[in-house]
């Protein structure tokens, strides 16, 4: 069995540029639409798992007036008919109808344990249902499908009933947080977003009454082709003026403006109302507009407009702060309205790095005796030879990191550590080196200021000794980067901050991979998944394999290149570990404690049950990864890093 959460959704700015851009497939003049859509904190929540039929039951007190159980056999000739008979169950049945025609699935059980999205306010309910549907199949009969993959099928399910919903009302597939989406003609295109200061929003229902189809149907009158000046500034309104009102919202969340974003706001309902409400009667929204002019109500707000379709459905505000937000969320329900909090948090920036160094170095005895492998020299491309430690705290000085944690065997391995970055040279020393390598000194000993040390006194493997960062860590995201391999990059990043910007894109645990020849595989953990980008950079990764067999690898392992040639992915070396990682080993750890065990504790174990439970993604880096740990990859890095 499977628990899953699917948001509802809210769109922040660019609605209708969904369907206009469009049209683009038919008038080449029109510009591709434009919107900043997040997932709300109010969803479905369900447990899912393989059934011989499609079945839906609910344990969701929410919704227990409207509900009743549902089940059909996994006919499509019986689910297209319930797609299309309007019922409570018909979202569901045309996306269960979709996945059989295409995928040729069997069926799934879905019991729905919560619901606290409210339907029918313009919050895209019925897309989070078809959304569930889709991640139940894909993750019960592993289709791979990436995120955007289910929600286009999400969408043609969608469409499979009476329902004519927008392209952007999927968008609660990628989850609480904001991304721009565009839409291209057929093409649409998901880039997620970042906040600088915590925005702190409330949506409300009005509890009037709009008339979505009649919007929809008056609107595209004038498309493709405008044929009068109202029609043109529809266009230019859906269009070219949107895309400024978009970037001008993504500059100000970036940059943390957020007086300007909720002037933007009220700002974008003004240009709302005067081009584009004039061509639907149903765009009159009386309540809408008393309740954004509410005296009592803008002292709490830097601004206001509506959502979704617009008319009377629902109203969003961006508050001042938390005590307002919760001011306002009281006085809307007041008034007879349902209103909501959405906070969107910025991304904690990865700050921290973690490198252990705690093993013996048997593989590279007996220099091992007398110097710890982070020491060994490197020869590097500008000529210095650098102990192996150096290099990678370069890196990470050159990313942003400020503070790094060295996990130690003993207190007494500190002594080295402190002799290099903490102890000064003697002026005797210092003197008889040239003046670049007097300034570069300095550079080491402010190295030294960052560097903070745990110990890990038990070998009782890899996940235990990052175990003893936790408290370094303090709930945040960590780098963490292996002591004994070294990475050069082949762009004008370091690998490690390319990490740190892409945990900034996805906010969740990342490792990085590079590719593997087949017939080495049996020598890594392998990882396959789907490409989230089109530019096959991140994989979701769906399954993790440790040390598979060739025959194996090459059935059930590769993801497939840009030509279609399977490749096979292993770790790169460097992760962006996420608290959850950290408690997951406290629990492996006090479970094997408890038991008795002296198990190693693993940290692919833990990875493998976040994978699970919240995703992770494998980022393929700009760089090439040099293994040190061992004579032969000693022997190839001392030749090759320097090149």
């Amino acid at each position: 069995m499977i628990k899953l959460f699917v948001p509802g959704r809210l769109c922040l700015f660019g609605e209708h540029t969904d369907w206009a851009g469009h049209y683009r497939t038919m008038n080449a003049d029109i510009l591709p639409g434009s919107a900043i859509v997040t997932g709300i904190e109010q969803g479905v929540y369900a447990e899912v798992e393989k059934s011989p039929i499609f079945e839906m039951y609910s344990d969701a007190p929410e919704i227990e007036d409207v509900w009743s159980d549902f089940a059909c056999s996994m006919n499509e000739a019986e689910l297209k008919s319930v797609a299309k008979s309007g019922s409570f169950f018909c979202y569901c049945a045309g996306v269960a109808s979709y996945m059989l025609e295409w995928y040729k699935v069997g069926g799934v059980r879905i019991r729905i344990t919560s619901m606290t999205l409210p339907m029918k306010s313009g919050l895209s309910s019925s897309a989070a249902i078809c959304v569930l549907v889709v991640r139940a199949f894909n993750l019960l009969y592993k289709l791979n499908l990436n995120t955007l993959g289910e929600m286009n099928i999400a969408y043609l399910g969608e469409l499979r009933t009476s329902s004519r919903c927008g392209r952007l009302d999927q968008a609660c597939a990628f989850g609480v947080k904001p991304n721009l989406m565009t839409f291209d003609g057929d093409e649409i295109e998901v880039k997620a977003l970042n906040v600088k200061k915590t925005l702190h929003w409330v949506f409300a229902d009005l509890c009037a009454e709009k008339n979505t189809i009649k919007i929809l149907a008056d609107l595209n009158k004038a498309y493709p082709f405008a044929s009068n000046e109202a029609e043109q500034n529809l266009h230019r309104a859906l269009g070219e003026w949107n895309q400024q009102i978009v970037d001008q919202a993504i500059g100000y969340m970036a940059n943390g403006d957020v007086e300007a974003l909720g002037r933007l706001m009220t700002e974008t309902e003004k240009m709302f109302e005067r081009y584009i409400t004039p061509m639907s009667t149903a765009l009159q929204a009386p309540k809408l507009h008393k309740v954004l002019n509410d005296p009592t109500i803008q002292p709490l707000v830097y601004g206001g407009k509506g959502v979704g379709s617009h008319g009377d459905g629902s109203v969003q505000f961006l508050a001042k702060d938390v005590a307002c937000q919760q001011q306002l969320i009281d006085y809307l329900n007041q008034q007879g309205m349902k209103a909501y909090p959405l906070t969107l948090h910025p991304i904690h920036t990865v700050r921290k790095a973690i490198i252990p160094v705690a093993g013996f170095g048997t593989r590279l005895y007996p220099a091992t005796r007398a110097l710890k492998k982070d020491f060994f020299p490197i020869p590097c491309p500008d000529g210095m030879v650098r102990p192996v430690i150096l290099i990678l705290l370069e890196e990470l000085v050159k990313s942003g990191i400020e503070e790094i944690c060295l996990v130690l065997g003993s207190e007494e391995e500190r002594i080295q550590y402190t002799e290099f970055f903490e102890r000064p040279l003697s002026q005797e020393h210092l003197q008889k080196l040239p003046a670049e390598a007097q300034e570069y000194e300095n550079h080491i000993l402010n190295i030294g200021k960052r560097l903070r040390y745990v110990y890990q006194r038990q070998k009782r493997g890899f996940g235990h000794a990052v175990y003893q960062a936790a408290g370094f860590a303090a709930n945040e995201p960590v780098l963490l980067l292996l002591g004994d391999t070294l990475y050069r990059s082949t762009s004008n990043k370091p690998c490690a901050l390319q990490m740190i910007e892409e945990y900034e894109r996805y906010n969740q645990l990342l490792v990085s991979i590079h590719t593997v020849p087949l017939s080495e595989v049996s020598y890594y953990g392998i990882m396959a998944g789907v490409w989230e980008d089109k530019e096959r950079t991140a994989l979701n990764i769906s399954v993790m394999q440790e040390k598979p067999k060739a025959s194996y690898a090459e059935e059930f392992l590769g993801v497939r290149d840009k030509y279609g040639n399977k490749e096979y992915y292993s770790v790169f070396g460097q992760y962006v570990l996420t608290p959850d990682v950290f408690s997951q080993l406290a629990m492996d750890i006090q479970k094997a404690d408890t038991e008795g065990s002296d198990r190693e504790i693993e940290l692919t174990t833990a990875l493998e049950t976040i994978r699970q439970e919240k995703g992770m993604m494998g980022i393929r880096l700009d760089g090439v990864m040099f293994d040190m740990g061992n004579p032969t990859a000693l022997r190839h890095c001392i030749q090759h890093f320097v090149e």
